[in-house]
């Protein structure tokens, strides 16, 4: 890794945050780099169990399509893996059933997959295979303090293990790659040696959700479908969302905005079910089991740093997951923008035409996440009560709110259109694919095909 980001080979890497992210990079960086070292605050689970570092580990998370192109193509072999640990694969919208913009999508046939298995399994897995590589070294139940160097390179980090009185010392580096999510302190950082911290766009609807889990049997009489969600929008802010876990279990999350969140306590966690605009959630719930407590979540702001705009920043320090840019959870992108990230880390490394200099490398892993925060923050800015400085409305807006409403109007029953919106939603298509000849012809001039009245509770024929 030559440089900006070094003169020479780079010899160690330091990675702050086991999370996905970390991990992904650390199995990039094992690419470049003589030692990779991740200092994680947790203790990590030998098994597919949650970590306290992860909040919203038991929460819904789903791997979508982009996000599975990714995994593959950074350790090869991953789908059949997860596959073989019993994470389901949903197709959309032939096995769910999906009310949208008060209409039922037709479930013709899947477009797209997406595992719903369990967070902690998924990330279990991804620990096992990248600290399987010798040249990467995880340092448990330490915390990251602070960043030695200064303005113009960042030389190492400041860490100490968690626990009253310990010590702190110094690991030297030549990179620092944040992926501690977005509760990172490198800004703070980063100031504290004489640079300067990025901008921060936000943008916040107060969503907050609760699940809990649910046993179901695996064949319902009632409905061959693998999964329901009821999903919000301006003039109708609740959502429910059903998906499989695998054995029988289910997880069940209920979402609300500001002021009308979810409860976490467990018999009102059902009543919030009638606030939906259909019963259809609560009758599954009616034939299903309680198998967990109910958890909640509340921080579910889009928060974008940028560093990838001139500034006074070191050579040898990068941002990427989280620390970089988190997405209202609600969307299912984290995991995929993860990975998605490594990749173009990756290749930003590799570029034989281009020098990887910290700023260069920088703005690979910023586009890597663009088109996330366009889907998320574009949504999100048009929910009632949205506040921040990215809630604003933009140039362009009008227009292609204008047009995307359109889309919306024919996903449901148009499977073109609804083939393409759901490419791009998934992150394996760019947002270009709605408008694309054809399926612009469709938004423009077809008509908005019937859909059903009711919850298709059966496959389309």
């Amino acid at each position: 890794m030559a440089d900006d980001l070094g003169s020479r080979t780079t010899r160690h890497a330091v990675v702050i945050g086991g999370s996905l992210a970390g991990l992904l990079a650390a199995r990039v960086l094992a690419e470049h780099a003589e030692r990779v070292t991740v200092v994680e605050r947790d203790r990590c689970p030998e098994g597919p169990e949650a970590r306290p570092g992860v909040p919203q580990g038991r929460h819904l998370h789903v791997l979508v399509a982009g996000g599975q192109q990714a995994f593959g193509e950074l350790l090869p072999g991953f789908l059949k893996e997860l596959g073989e640990l019993g994470a389901p694969k949903v197709g959309v919208p032939e096995d769910m059933v999906q009310w949208q913009n008060g209409r039922w999508f037709r479930r013709s046939a899947a477009t797209s997959h997406y595992y719903s298995g369990g967070r902690p399994q998924l990330e279990w897995l991804v620990r096992r295979r990248v600290l399987a590589d010798p040249r990467v070294d995880v340092l448990e139940g330490t915390e990251t303090v602070g960043l030695t160097g200064d303005s113009a390179r960042v030389r190492g980090v400041r860490v100490r293990e968690r626990g009253a009185g310990k010590e702190v010392r110094t690991l030297e580096a030549d990179l620092v790659v944040d992926a501690s999510g977005r509760s990172t302190k490198a800004p703070d950082w980063l100031a504290a040696i004489g640079a300067e911290p990025p901008h921060e766009e936000t943008l916040d609807t107060g969503l907050a959700y609760s699940t809990r889990v649910y046993r179901a049997p695996v064949e319902d009489p009632h409905s061959d479908a693998l999964g329901y969600y009821i999903v919000p929008n301006p003039t109708q802010p609740y959502g429910g969302v059903v998906l499989p876990l695998g054995d029988g279990r289910h997880l069940v999350t209920f979402s609300g905005l500001r002021g009308d969140e979810p409860p976490t306590e467990e018999g009102a966690f059902e009543e919030y079910a009638k606030r939906l605009p259909h019963p259809v959630l609560g009758e599954w719930l009616s034939r299903a089991e309680p198998d967990s407590p109910v958890y909640g979540f509340r921080q579910t702001a889009n928060v974008r740093r940028r560093y990838d705009r001139p500034g006074r920043r070191p050579a040898g320090f990068l941002a990427t997951g989280d620390a970089l840019c988190a997405f209202n959870p609600i969307y299912g992108q984290g995991m995929a923008v993860a990975a998605l990230s490594a990749v173009a880390l990756r290749r930003a490394l590799s570029d034989p035409k281009r020098t990887p200099t910290t700023r260069a490398v920088q703005r690979a892993l910023f586009d890597a996440s663009k088109q996330a925060w366009d889907i998320s923050a574009g949504a999100d800015k048009k929910m009632p009560g949205a506040r921040g400085d990215a809630a604003r409305p933009g140039p362009l807006d009008k227009v292609t709110g204008w047009y995307l409403g359109r889309v919306a109007e024919r996903a449901p029953g148009d499977p073109l259109v609804g083939g393409a919106f759901r490419a791009a939603l998934t992150l394996s298509a760019p947002l270009t694919a709605v408008f694309a000849p054809a399926v612009a012809r469709a938004v423009l001039f077809g008509p908005v095909a019937q859909t059903p009245q009711e919850p298709p509770l059966r496959r389309d024929a």
